[in-house]
């Protein structure tokens, strides 16, 4: 006979708890024994509860490899009467035979109903280092298992592919927001639609009045950020620091010769760029910069109340002045093809000209984040990532633990970017240097990504050297690789001039790898979506949609036509709100760098997280400390406002 005390920790979450009857059997290298049901009198399995349970085997099986747990409802005392199923949040299992000798378990999952599950003891494991049977077999199971349920699918041609929700049955709960999360979102968008529906706005489908009605939008949520952009959204200087620290700070690149198909001659910016310099100087220099949206040339736009909207694809030049002076655009062309139709404009024109050539720039930033920096980037790959790892990577697997235009128009432009799309882009470091923008001044974007994308890999790195001692270990690792091709089958669509790799044979290739996973996810992602309501809520800084056809000649624009080029009432609403709802985590906040999960039982990775974790607060404190002297703070990539992943 052997006996065992067994702990198990129910998760604390509503709902976590369970009535259900549960027995767990241990599966040994001599064999499997036979279930034990884990019952006290009363309750078990409360939420939060922690509870020890007196295990005794009728013999032994040898060398504990895995816990069988078994959830089945209570027996009725009436025939005819059955309880419902009632889903269980467990957290870990802990497994003691004496004083100071334990095995924990973890698990970290809902169990739905009546069913089986297979645990592990909670070292991580690559595929090269299960040398018994009863685990290999066990490994190919769960994998098996995931994938039958899993499943991709073509949502549209020529985006990535995504899971096949039919797959999953009732949507598993180990991948739905949480009962809280789900709550406050609803409450959010509710407060949102009532506001803006007892203003007599929602509903509202002609023209706004004025700029000055346009502050009754601006007065439905105030953030310190929102209120900088309405103060300042007319300056050329803040104007040019949205392409460095706005939602899209991803486009601008330094300018080494001028477009053929963007006539700017000296003469246009002479009152800029002042007396005893020329364009080809200021381009040897390296101050000139380029923000070219030409990927929405001639894509398909939307029709609103009735009404067809228009779109641009502006060319925008900046310039830097030498010293410390700001960043300024210096000329606009709002379409690609050049000519007499087509003019660009300057800083020199009409004050509503000029602006109203901003403001074209403006609504095309807000066309390419929201389908291609945010939806792309920032949701469709990295939902790639999370499923590929779910199909190929068994939870024992030390990377599992780590780890305006309308629908038409959002299309094209998600098809136009795949087709252009690199892995280099993807890599941070990699991307600063081809946009050669690694001097330009506030550029806290860069700034802040890069400590953060350096500590990821610092991290990454230890982790990897801790289970992969050689380049042979990962090209030895058939999970990883499999995990690797179908990442760039399933997300890269195969397209060999991605550059992304589809398999890994080195470390130093594994650990930029997995930094490029987890940085898109956390960081890119709330560098990209949570000043999205900032940057929208004064829409004319950055409007959703156009009801004018881009000006075909100067000095046409008025007050009246600028307003009656911008959105509806009810488009702006609409907007707004939904930029309200994703610009903002409702609950269930998971900081970068905090795992509440504890996947990781062995010392060594353990020591890297609490290491990666102090490195966070440094460069959180160096970031706070900065913006305590900027106008208009950069806090998008503060650590403690990073979600680990993308999780709205």
């Amino acid at each position: 006979m052997a006996k065992f005390r067994l702990r198990v920790s129910t998760g604390e979450a509503c709902g976590a708890g369970t009535w259900d009857k549960v027995s767990v059997s241990i599966v040994g290298t001599h064999g499997e024994s036979p279930l034990v049901p884990l019952d006290h009198l009363g309750k078990e399995f409360s939420a939060g509860a922690e509870e020890d349970f007196e295990v005794t085997l009728p013999q032994d099986v040898g060398a504990v490899l895995m816990l069988r747990v078994r959830k089945a409802p209570p027996e009725s005392p009436f025939p005819l009467v059955s309880f419902p199923l009632d889903a269980w949040f467990c957290r870990w299992f802990q497994l003691e035979w004496l004083p100071g000798a334990a095995l924990r378990f973890p698990c970290y999952q809902w169990l739905e109903g009546a069913g089986e599950l297979v645990l592990r003891e909670g070292a991580a494991k690559v595929s090269w280092q299960d040398h018994h049977p009863t685990l290999q077999d066990q490994r190919q199971k769960e994998l098996e298992t995931r994938k039958g349920m899993y499943s991709w699918k073509t949502y549209i041609e020529g985006w990535p592919h995504c899971l096949d929700h039919e797959t999953v049955k009732d949507l598993d709960l180990n991948i739905k927001y949480s009962a809280m999360k789900n709550a406050k979102f609803f409450l959010k968008a509710h407060s949102a639609f009532t506001e803006l529906k007892i203003k007599g706005l929602l509903d509202r489908t002609g023209l706004w009045r004025s700029l000055r009605e346009m502050r009754r939008m601006f007065n439905f949520h105030k953030t310190p950020g929102a209120e900088y952009v309405f103060a300042h959204w007319q300056e050329d200087a803040f104007f040019a620091s949205q392409f460095l620290n706005g939602i899209n700070p991803v486009l601008i690149r330094r300018c080494r010769r001028i477009p053929e198909n963007f006539p700017v001659t000296d003469e246009m910016v002479a009152p800029v760029l002042g007396p005893g310099t020329s364009l080809q100087a200021e381009l040897e220099k390296g101050s000139l910069f380029l923000v070219d949206h030409g990927i929405l040339s001639g894509v398909q736009t939307n029709v609103i109340n009735g009404k067809p909207q228009f779109s641009a694809a502006p060319m925008t030049l900046l310039y830097q002045s030498s010293g410390s002076g700001p960043l300024l655009p210096i000329a606009i062309q709002l379409n690609q093809t050049p000519g007499p139709d087509n003019p660009i404009f300057l800083p020199s024109d009409d004050k509503w000209d000029w602006l109203l050539a901003k403001t074209w720039v403006r609504n095309a930033e807000f066309s390419i984040h929201e389908a291609v920096t945010h939806l792309l980037h920032a949701h469709l790959i990295p939902e790639v990532f999370a499923l590929a790892t779910l199909r190929q990577l068994p939870q024992c697997h030390p990377l599992f633990k780590s780890t305006g235009l309308g629908t038409g128009g959002f299309s094209d432009l998600i098809k136009r970017n795949m087709e252009q799309l690199n892995y280099s882009v993807l890599c941070l470091p990699e991307d600063i240097r081809a946009r050669e923008v690694e001097d330009i001044p506030g550029y806290y974007y860069r700034d802040d990504g890069m400590q953060i994308w350096k500590a990821i890999q610092s991290f990454v790195s230890e982790i990897i050297s801790i289970y992969y001692p050689s380049d042979t270990s990962v090209q030895d690792d058939q999970e990883l690789q499999a995990w690797v091709r179908e990442i760039f089958s399933e997300g890269f669509l195969s397209r060999e001039s991605s550059g992304m790799p589809s398999l890994l044979d080195t470390q130093e290739a594994l650990v930029q790898y997995v930094t490029m996973v987890i940085f898109t996810c956390s960081a890119k992602h709330a560098a990209v979506s949570a000043g999205q309501f900032d940057s929208c809520v004064w829409m004319p800084n950055l409007p959703p949609t156009m009801q004018s056809p881009p000006p075909t000649s100067k000095g046409q624009a008025r007050p009246e036509s600028f307003i009656a080029t911008l959105p509806a009432v009810n488009a702006t609403c609409d907007v707004i709100i939904a930029l309200w709802l994703l610009s903002k985590e409702p609950g269930d906040r998971r900081p970068l760098g905090h795992y509440p999960d504890e996947h990781f039982t062995e010392d060594a990775p353990r020591r890297s997280v609490a290491a990666f974790q102090r490195k966070l607060i440094q460069i959180s404190n160096g970031i706070r400390e900065r913006n305590q002297s900027l106008a208009l703070p950069y806090t998008y990539l503060d650590p403690p406002l990073i979600e680990n992943s993308v999780s709205i």
